[in-house]
């Protein structure tokens, strides 16, 4: 018996538990509130609290383009200041232009030379995507984020099929988050054209006037019918 008992090898002890200890503890969360603070101030500031657009400022080249796109269209660009008296003409449509063509660069520029839209206006053009970015200014009465400045974006399809335009809308954003369909009136990807084209309003009248329209990326056309 005793001879047995002292030849019966001695068990090891069992290894000792891994775990984190308190400084690990500590230290995941001090991460965790680092990156939560910083995902926090980058959706404010770009969503919430956004600075202002850079207006886009075109070169001569690309400016002198626009006037003349612009004069074409029988709009002004100099501001009734050519020195050159007004002088009758008869009407004629012989040899007018139906096409009118813009970029996206050109659009922005003439939202900056409005002063009510100049740092408040952004669009972008994309294939059959037309975006809106805007800053809306908040009253100081306003609850909570009085005198900030909201983030919203919008997304309009514009596209040409069947011989006629059509449009919808995409969505619209609020501080990066979508609004649901229903606050929209269940208008997210609905053929404005054909839901309401039937009825005489603006859609009948809009598609009645338009020959084609095509957005791609940096440029919008547009072509009138007679």
């Amino acid at each position: 018996m005793n001879e047995t008992t002292k030849d019966k090898p001695t068990s090891a002890p069992p290894p000792a538990k891994k775990g984190f200890s308190g400084l690990h503890v500590f230290g995941v969360v001090l991460l965790t509130i680092v990156a939560t603070v910083g995902v926090g101030y980058w959706w404010l500031s770009h969503y919430v609290f956004p600075e202002n657009f850079d207006p886009v400022t075109l070169n001569a080249s690309e400016q002198n383009s626009l006037n003349n796109k612009l004069n074409s269209l029988g709009i002004d660009t100099q501001g009734g200041e050519s020195g050159r008296p007004l002088q009758p003409e008869p009407y004629s449509e012989e040899g007018a232009r139906r096409e009118v063509h813009f970029s996206e660069r050109e659009l922005n520029s003439m939202l900056a030379n409005n002063t009510d839209l100049a740092q408040r206006l952004a669009v972008d053009l994309s294939d059959n995507l037309l975006s809106a970015l805007l800053l809306v200014p908040l009253e100081e009465d306003f609850p909570l984020l009085g005198g900030r400045t909201l983030r919203v974006n919008a997304g309009v399809e514009l596209s040409f099929a069947n011989g006629r335009p059509l449009v919808k809308l995409r969505g619209v954003s609020l501080m990066g988050v979508p609004i649901p369909n229903a606050w929209l009136g269940n208008l997210k990807n609905v053929d404005l054209v054909n839901e309401f084209g039937a009825n005489p309003g603006f859609w009948q009248s809009f598609a009645a006037g338009v020959d084609y329209i095509q957005v791609e990326d940096g440029r919008l056309l547009v072509r009138l019918k007679e």
